[in-house]
Protein backbone atom coordinates (compact mmCIF):
# COMPACT_ATOMS: atom_id res chain seq x y z
CA UNK A 1 0.00 0.00 0.00
CA UNK A 2 2.42 2.49 1.14
CA UNK A 3 4.69 1.90 -2.40
CA UNK A 4 1.48 2.11 -4.27
CA UNK A 5 1.13 5.68 -2.71
CA UNK A 6 4.65 6.83 -2.88
CA UNK A 7 4.07 5.67 -7.01
CA UNK A 8 0.99 7.81 -6.78
CA UNK A 9 2.80 10.59 -5.30
CA UNK A 10 5.24 10.41 -7.47
CA UNK A 11 3.29 10.21 -10.86
CA UNK A 12 1.09 13.36 -9.76
CA UNK A 13 4.24 15.18 -9.09
CA UNK A 14 5.76 14.15 -12.69
CA UNK A 15 2.36 15.34 -14.02
CA UNK A 16 2.79 18.57 -12.37
CA UNK A 17 5.79 19.21 -13.63
CA UNK A 18 5.18 18.40 -17.61
CA UNK A 19 2.04 20.76 -17.23
CA UNK A 20 4.01 23.69 -15.76
CA UNK A 21 6.64 22.58 -19.01
CA UNK A 22 3.62 23.28 -21.15
CA UNK A 23 2.46 26.37 -19.48
CA UNK A 24 5.45 28.44 -19.95
CA UNK A 25 5.37 29.23 -23.30
CA UNK A 26 1.81 30.64 -22.62
CA UNK A 27 2.76 32.42 -19.79
CA UNK A 28 5.56 34.02 -21.65
CA UNK A 29 3.15 34.76 -24.55
CA UNK A 30 0.37 36.72 -21.81
CA UNK A 31 3.74 38.92 -20.38
CA UNK A 32 4.73 39.78 -24.12
CA UNK A 33 1.31 40.83 -24.85
CA UNK A 34 1.16 43.31 -21.63
CA UNK A 35 4.52 44.51 -22.59
CA UNK A 36 3.59 45.19 -25.86
CA UNK A 37 0.66 47.06 -24.57
CA UNK A 38 2.77 49.61 -22.60
CA UNK A 39 2.67 51.20 -25.83
CA UNK A 40 -0.74 52.79 -25.97
CA UNK A 41 -0.92 55.21 -23.40
CA UNK A 42 0.38 58.14 -25.18
CA UNK A 43 -0.91 61.61 -27.21
CA UNK A 44 -1.65 61.21 -31.31
CA UNK A 45 1.57 61.77 -33.47
CA UNK A 46 1.01 63.20 -37.10
CA UNK A 47 2.29 59.80 -37.82
CA UNK A 48 -0.84 58.12 -36.39
CA UNK A 49 -3.92 56.84 -38.68
CA UNK A 50 -6.80 58.88 -38.09
CA UNK A 51 -8.97 56.07 -37.50
CA UNK A 52 -13.16 56.59 -37.48
CA UNK A 53 -14.83 57.27 -34.22
CA UNK A 54 -15.46 53.80 -33.31
CA UNK A 55 -11.87 53.19 -33.44
CA UNK A 56 -11.11 55.83 -31.52
CA UNK A 57 -14.16 55.25 -29.34
CA UNK A 58 -12.38 51.30 -28.31
CA UNK A 59 -8.88 52.21 -27.78
CA UNK A 60 -10.03 54.95 -25.41
CA UNK A 61 -12.20 52.14 -23.92
CA UNK A 62 -9.20 49.78 -23.83
CA UNK A 63 -6.71 52.58 -21.89
CA UNK A 64 -9.48 53.75 -19.80
CA UNK A 65 -8.78 52.75 -15.70
CA UNK A 66 -11.23 50.45 -14.08
CA UNK A 67 -12.08 49.88 -10.14
CA UNK A 68 -12.08 46.22 -10.13
CA UNK A 69 -10.83 43.76 -12.24
CA UNK A 70 -14.64 42.35 -13.32
CA UNK A 71 -14.90 46.02 -14.17
CA UNK A 72 -11.84 46.10 -16.04
CA UNK A 73 -12.97 42.82 -17.72
CA UNK A 74 -16.59 44.30 -18.63
CA UNK A 75 -15.11 47.57 -20.36
CA UNK A 76 -12.59 45.30 -22.34
CA UNK A 77 -15.46 43.16 -23.71
CA UNK A 78 -17.27 46.18 -24.42
CA UNK A 79 -14.08 48.02 -26.64
CA UNK A 80 -13.03 44.64 -28.14
CA UNK A 81 -17.20 44.57 -29.53
CA UNK A 82 -16.41 48.41 -30.42
CA UNK A 83 -13.04 47.58 -32.30
CA UNK A 84 -14.85 44.33 -34.06
CA UNK A 85 -17.79 47.19 -35.31
CA UNK A 86 -15.07 49.52 -36.42
CA UNK A 87 -13.49 46.58 -38.30
CA UNK A 88 -16.79 45.26 -39.69
CA UNK A 89 -17.58 48.76 -40.63
CA UNK A 90 -13.93 49.83 -42.25
CA UNK A 91 -11.48 46.61 -42.97
CA UNK A 92 -8.71 49.50 -43.92
CA UNK A 93 -8.76 51.03 -40.78
CA UNK A 94 -5.88 50.17 -38.99
CA UNK A 95 -6.61 51.91 -35.73
CA UNK A 96 -9.48 49.39 -35.85
CA UNK A 97 -7.70 46.34 -35.83
CA UNK A 98 -4.86 48.08 -33.18
CA UNK A 99 -7.88 48.64 -31.19
CA UNK A 100 -8.54 44.85 -30.93
CA UNK A 101 -5.05 44.01 -30.67
CA UNK A 102 -5.19 46.44 -27.47
CA UNK A 103 -8.81 45.22 -25.86
CA UNK A 104 -7.94 41.30 -26.67
CA UNK A 105 -4.65 41.76 -25.73
CA UNK A 106 -5.33 42.78 -22.16
CA UNK A 107 -7.99 41.05 -21.90
CA UNK A 108 -4.91 37.75 -22.48
CA UNK A 109 -3.44 39.62 -19.52
CA UNK A 110 -6.23 39.42 -17.25
CA UNK A 111 -7.62 36.19 -18.24
CA UNK A 112 -4.43 34.57 -17.22
CA UNK A 113 -3.00 30.97 -19.19
CA UNK A 114 -5.13 28.30 -20.78
CA UNK A 115 -5.90 27.06 -23.98
CA UNK A 116 -7.88 29.82 -25.00
CA UNK A 117 -4.77 32.17 -24.33
CA UNK A 118 -2.80 30.37 -27.44
CA UNK A 119 -5.76 31.88 -29.94
CA UNK A 120 -5.58 34.64 -27.89
CA UNK A 121 -2.23 35.08 -29.18
CA UNK A 122 -2.42 33.98 -33.00
CA UNK A 123 -5.39 36.05 -33.18
CA UNK A 124 -3.19 39.14 -31.59
CA UNK A 125 -0.61 38.22 -34.46
CA UNK A 126 -3.28 38.89 -36.91
CA UNK A 127 -4.36 41.91 -35.89
CA UNK A 128 -1.21 43.65 -35.08
CA UNK A 129 0.24 42.43 -38.49
CA UNK A 130 -2.76 43.25 -40.75
CA UNK A 131 -2.38 47.23 -38.54
CA UNK A 132 0.96 47.52 -40.10
CA UNK A 133 -0.35 46.28 -43.60
CA UNK A 134 -2.35 49.40 -43.89
CA UNK A 135 0.09 52.08 -41.47
CA UNK A 136 3.47 50.85 -41.85
CA UNK A 137 5.07 53.73 -39.89
CA UNK A 138 2.60 53.63 -36.86
CA UNK A 139 4.60 53.94 -34.37
CA UNK A 140 2.40 52.56 -31.39
CA UNK A 141 1.78 49.43 -33.66
CA UNK A 142 5.50 49.18 -34.81
CA UNK A 143 6.20 49.17 -31.16
CA UNK A 144 3.39 46.50 -30.20
CA UNK A 145 4.44 44.08 -32.79
CA UNK A 146 8.40 45.02 -31.70
CA UNK A 147 7.92 43.98 -28.25
CA UNK A 148 5.94 41.16 -29.01
CA UNK A 149 7.92 39.51 -30.65
CA UNK A 150 11.03 40.19 -28.41
CA UNK A 151 9.25 38.37 -25.55
CA UNK A 152 7.62 35.64 -27.24
CA UNK A 153 9.09 31.73 -26.99
CA UNK A 154 9.94 30.61 -31.01
CA UNK A 155 6.69 28.16 -30.73
CA UNK A 156 4.78 31.00 -30.48
CA UNK A 157 6.25 33.23 -33.55
CA UNK A 158 8.81 35.24 -31.70
CA UNK A 159 11.91 36.88 -33.30
CA UNK A 160 14.11 38.96 -31.06
CA UNK A 161 15.97 39.96 -34.36
CA UNK A 162 12.80 41.19 -35.96
CA UNK A 163 11.21 42.32 -33.00
CA UNK A 164 14.49 44.84 -32.49
CA UNK A 165 14.47 46.00 -35.90
CA UNK A 166 10.91 46.82 -35.34
CA UNK A 167 11.15 49.03 -32.10
CA UNK A 168 14.43 50.81 -34.27
CA UNK A 169 11.76 51.73 -37.01
CA UNK A 170 9.63 53.23 -34.70
CA UNK A 171 12.16 55.03 -33.19
CA UNK A 172 13.10 56.18 -36.70
CA UNK A 173 9.10 58.09 -36.78
CA UNK A 174 9.40 59.40 -32.99
CA UNK A 175 12.77 59.63 -31.76
CA UNK A 176 10.72 60.83 -28.26
CA UNK A 177 8.93 57.39 -28.00
CA UNK A 178 9.94 56.50 -24.78
CA UNK A 179 8.40 52.85 -24.78
CA UNK A 180 10.47 52.63 -27.89
CA UNK A 181 13.55 53.45 -26.17
CA UNK A 182 12.83 51.18 -23.08
CA UNK A 183 11.79 48.05 -25.34
CA UNK A 184 14.91 48.55 -27.61
CA UNK A 185 16.88 48.47 -24.56
CA UNK A 186 15.14 45.46 -22.95
CA UNK A 187 15.80 43.84 -26.51
CA UNK A 188 19.51 44.48 -26.60
CA UNK A 189 20.29 43.22 -22.88
CA UNK A 190 18.25 40.34 -23.59
CA UNK A 191 21.22 39.63 -26.19
CA UNK A 192 23.79 40.54 -24.22
CA UNK A 193 24.90 44.21 -25.50
CA UNK A 194 24.59 45.60 -21.90
CA UNK A 195 26.52 49.02 -23.09
CA UNK A 196 24.08 49.64 -25.59
CA UNK A 197 21.21 48.67 -23.54
CA UNK A 198 22.07 51.47 -20.90
CA UNK A 199 22.70 53.89 -23.36
CA UNK A 200 19.07 53.13 -24.62
CA UNK A 201 17.51 53.51 -21.12
CA UNK A 202 19.30 56.47 -20.76
CA UNK A 203 17.24 57.88 -23.65
CA UNK A 204 14.22 56.55 -22.58
CA UNK A 205 14.44 58.16 -19.32
CA UNK A 206 15.61 61.67 -20.66
CA UNK A 207 12.38 61.81 -23.25
CA UNK A 208 10.32 60.58 -20.44
CA UNK A 209 11.21 63.61 -17.78
CA UNK A 210 10.59 65.95 -21.26
CA UNK A 211 7.83 64.78 -21.67
CA UNK A 212 6.95 64.71 -18.14
CA UNK A 213 6.38 60.87 -17.88
CA UNK A 214 7.01 60.12 -14.31
CA UNK A 215 5.35 56.37 -14.60
CA UNK A 216 8.17 55.54 -17.88
CA UNK A 217 10.91 57.65 -16.18
CA UNK A 218 10.56 54.85 -12.98
CA UNK A 219 11.02 52.29 -15.36
CA UNK A 220 13.89 53.36 -17.39
CA UNK A 221 15.62 54.16 -13.84
CA UNK A 222 14.77 50.67 -12.51
CA UNK A 223 16.30 49.35 -16.38
CA UNK A 224 19.22 51.39 -15.04
CA UNK A 225 19.61 49.73 -12.21
CA UNK A 226 19.14 46.24 -13.35
CA UNK A 227 22.09 46.88 -15.99
CA UNK A 228 24.23 48.77 -13.30
CA UNK A 229 24.25 44.69 -11.83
Amino acid sequence: MARRSNAARRDASAARRREGIRSQPLKRAAAAAAVALLALARGARAADPPGSPRANQALAVCLADAATPAERRANLARGLALAEEAVAADERDPKAHFAVFCNLGNDLKLRGVGVQSLFGVRRLRREIDRTLELAPDYPDALVGKGELLCELPRLLGGDAAEGERLLRAALRVDPEFVEAHLGLARALAARGARDEARAEAQRALAAAERVPDPARATAARELLAQLAD
